[in-house]
């Protein structure tokens, strides 16, 4: 024999009853079978009953809505005749007459409102029980017997299940009850309280004994999380009865938590089903579930609508009974606690309980602590509230290093502050209380971090679709798949601008098809709205990647780092500011724990950063540093000749898209400079953009003016270079744009080198970075490679991101 309970949504329609005809017929052994009232009949009867209350006649629009629900199941399943009918017309005017006479008295009290909340299973039994062929119905108030404890009434397990046990001897076939109603001794109405149809199941399938019980709902059993917040979320296969009761209590809304127990005892599983999809296999709840150790926890919950009460004290400290009698001053005004955390040194004992219990909980309190806060023992007794309580569950976490710290690690880094932590010896259960504001957050970087998630996600938002940005949505459009299969990396464009335009979409905006989404978007491109709207979003693992070369986009990156937003610049403009600016970003990027990574500020695709900072962190000291870092100049004097003047090499570096719109920008040497700044400081070294002797190749007057006047002026350039040109050529010499640091002194400048330096063989735009320190003094390092254009740019800024999402 076995035991099936079906919910409220389960037995909501005439249709959804079909459904569990079918479910019940297919089953190849005796059955009892549970339902609650039809779907939100039971809120209705209690809303009837408040209105009621008033002393008017209102409760009639309610019953009027429940009466057609009752008679339009009935109509669709017997066609609206046979003796069902009057069954349900006789429970009907039974409800009826009870409200009119609370009407009356304009009084409701629990002992009625236990007389009538259960009518509604009690009317669902009997369509069910007569729809299902063979079934013969049985009342469960006549054999269910508890206390008169109205509204959630004690069981009499003594009683009841020699009542049970008596009712169905030699019972075979399909039985039908109705759950949540139950009698005390005096044959009064009782209810096992709201959800009592799951826990009337378990009575019955633990004084029987049975193979198991099966919780038909609207879902496929227990998930690792909210669905409805992380998409993500998946059926756990299996539970233990502890993970269970541990999941029901902080939220998972898929048992009632007194239903674990009578079965847990007896050892008879439990499987949730999904009514809608029986195909499904559901959760199944036993003594031991087995769970790999990669993944310590079952699953995350959580409760929102929560306060928390704190009293604190300097007073409390060493002082007996302090929490003995708080939690006699809130059980006094029946406040549940649902999480208490207390510090060490008895300072401050907080307590979780719902938002609206906490006029009457303040006021106990008080009370209590009347004296103690007269005379100053206690300080303070302040509440915080708009709160949500986050649990992880796995019996695995037991003994299991690294759990929290993983944890609140990586709840840090994006951002999440933690109010208040609990967790029991028995180490089933973390605890912690957040704002609910950064429920969805928390909940999302939790189930990813403990790889609940096979995919780690990487919100991306950028700024700048040039040439460089371009390259790297082409790149990230090219690359996602492979990425998403090889590396479980799941890279998404949550928010992109240009200079018009902005949109946002946190299920990720197609790549393919962004331009015509900023051209349709009806959001103005601005700055602070593009902050403000990351914020709002408030999502995990976001980075912003600023593919300008703008300013004021430089000024917002404290503000998103304060967002706990990492950053992928391949704008140079923060990272060469002042010292002050450039330390100030470090330091916070560190502090909250997120990424500002800037590699293609200095070698475009190059890791001439990311190789420094090894070394540096490594504990090498940089000694001297000697770079060729501008791939325009170094295109420019690789390719003048004495048929290619200067003046046509610069034009040719704008054509091939190595140089500025505007090469003045390269040719004066400032680019260079910021790039020696960047690396000497990523070195260690304070160093100032003014610190940095810059000597220019081309007078200061071709720098003045018009774009046009420049081009005009730079031809009478030409034919002096071309005679320095063949003097290096005779001697076997080349150019190079070189800058260097070394002994606090910085500078950039143009340099002839002979056949033997390094320097001399590179070809087209490449860079070339050489690091000189205390373990590399007789060879330097070397790292060379292209060192400009837009797609391996593009590639450094990927490679940046790929960092952020720590594969």
């Amino acid at each position: 024999m076995k035991v099936l309970k079906f919910g409220g949504t389960s037995v909501g329609s005439a249709e959804n009853i079909k459904r569990v005809k079918e479910i019940v017929l297919k089953q190849d052994e005796d059955v009892v079978v549970v339902v609650s009232a039809l779907g939100g009949i039971t809120d209705k009867i209690l809303n009837a009953a408040r209105q009621a209350s008033t002393g008017t006649q209102n409760f009639h629009a309610e019953l009027t809505e429940i009466k057609r629900a009752h008679y339009d199941a009935i109509e669709t399943l017997f066609n609206g005749t046979g003796s069902i009918k009057y069954i349900v017309d006789e429970l009907l005017d039974e409800l009826e007459q009870i409200l009119t006479g609370i009407t009356l008295v304009g009084e409701l009290t629990v002992k009625t409102l236990d007389r009538i909340a259960g009518i509604g299973e009690r009317i669902s039994s009997h369509i069910v029980a007569q729809y299902i062929p063979g079934a013969v119905r049985k009342d469960s108030s006549e054999f269910i017997q508890t206390d008169s404890n109205f509204g959630r009434a004690a069981v009499d397990f003594k009683i009841t299940n020699q009542n049970i046990q008596k009712t169905f001897a030699n019972f075979s076939g399909v039985a039908v009850v109705p759950g949540f109603i139950s009698k005390n001794s005096k044959s009064e109405f009782t209810t096992l309280g709201r959800g009592g149809s799951d826990y009337t199941a378990s009575i019955i399938a633990a004084a029987l004994d049975v193979s198991s019980l099966e919780i038909w709902t609207d879902v496929d059993g227990f998930m690792t999380a909210d669905p409805r917040v992380i998409r993500k979320a998946y059926t756990i296969p299996k539970l233990t009865y502890s993970e269970a009761m541990e999941l029901s209590h902080f939220g998972a809304k898929v048992i009632y938590p007194p239903t674990i127990l009578p079965v847990y005892q007896k050892g008879i599983p439990i499987q949730i089903k999904n009514t809608f999809k029986p195909e499904s296999e559901g959760t199944r709840i036993i003594q031991t579930a087995e769970n790999g150790k990669e993944r310590p926890i079952k699953g995350i919950s959580s409760i929102s609508g929560i306060t928390l009460l704190t009293l604190q004290g300097i007073g409390m400290v060493g002082v007996t009974g302090i929490s003995m009698r708080l939690f006699t001053a809130l059980a006094s005004v029946n406040v549940n606690v649902i999480l208490i955390s207390q510090a060490s040194s008895e300072n401050s004992i907080s307590v979780a309980i719902d938002e609206h219990a906490l006029d009457a909980a303040e006021l106990a309190i008080r009370e209590e602590f009347e004296k103690e806060i007269a005379s100053g023992q206690i300080s303070k007794i302040y509440a915080e509230s708009e709160l949500s309580i986050v649990a992880i569950v796995g019996e695995n976490m037991k003994h299991t290093t690294g759990i929290a710290g993983k944890l609140f690690s990586t709840i840090g880094k994006n951002g999440v502050n933690v109010i208040a932590i609990a967790q029991g010896a028995s180490e089933l259960n973390i605890s912690w209380v957040v704002e609910s504001r950064e429920l969805r957050k928390t909940l999302n970087v939790v189930h990813e971090s403990f790889f609940l998630s096979e995919n780690v996600e990487l919100n991306v938002f950028l700024m700048g679709i040039g040439t460089v940005g371009g390259n790297l949505l082409q790149q990230l459009q090219m690359q996602q798949k492979k990425l998403l299969e090889e590396k479980h990396l799941k890279l998404k464009l949550t928010g992109v601008a240009n200079s018009k335009t902005m949109v946002f979409d946190r299920d990720g905006i197609e790549i393919s098809t962004f331009k015509e989404s900023l051209d349709n978007s009806e959001k103005k491109s601005d700055l602070t709205g593009f902050v403000d709207e990351m914020r709002k979003m408030n999502i995990y693992n976001s980075v912003f990647v600023d593919c300008t070369a703008s300013d004021k986009v430089a000024d917002i990156y404290k503000d998103i780092l304060h967002s706990n937003i990492s950053i992928v610049a391949a704008n140079k403009v923060a990272a060469s500011s002042s010292f002050s600016n450039y330390s100030e970003l470090k330091k916070l990027a560190k502090q909250k724990g997120v990424k500002f990574l800037f590699e293609t500020n200095v070698g475009a695709g190059l890791p001439i950063i990311n190789t420094l900072n090894d070394l540096v962190n490594s504990g090498d000291k940089i000694l001297k540093i000697e770079a060729v870092l501008s791939g325009t100049l170094n295109y420019i004097f690789n390719t003048i000749s004495e048929k290619v003047p200067l003046s046509e090499t610069i034009k040719r570096a704008k054509e091939e898209g190595y140089s500025e719109p505007d090469p003045r920008i390269d040719l004066s040497g400032v680019d260079v400079a910021r790039k020696i700044l960047i690396l000497a400081r990523e070195s260690g070294y304070a160093v100032e953009m003014e610190d940095i002797n810059i000597k220019r190749f081309v007078p200061d007057s071709f720098f003045e003016g018009s774009l046009e006047n420049f081009w005009e002026k730079i031809k009478d350039l030409d034919a002096d270079f071309e005679t320095k040109r063949k003097v290096l050529e005779k001697e076997n010499k080349k150019w190079r744009f070189v800058a260097k640091y070394e002994n606090g002194l910085a500078e950039v400048e143009l340099q002839e080198v002979s056949s033997t330096h390094p320097f001399y063989d590179l070809e087209g735009s490449n860079n070339l970075v050489m690091y000189t320190t205390e373990r590399y003094q007789e060879f330097p390092m070397l790292i060379k490679g292209y060192g400009a254009g837009a797609s391996v740019t593009a590639a450094g800024v990927f490679a940046d991101l790929i960092k952020v999402s720590n594969i």
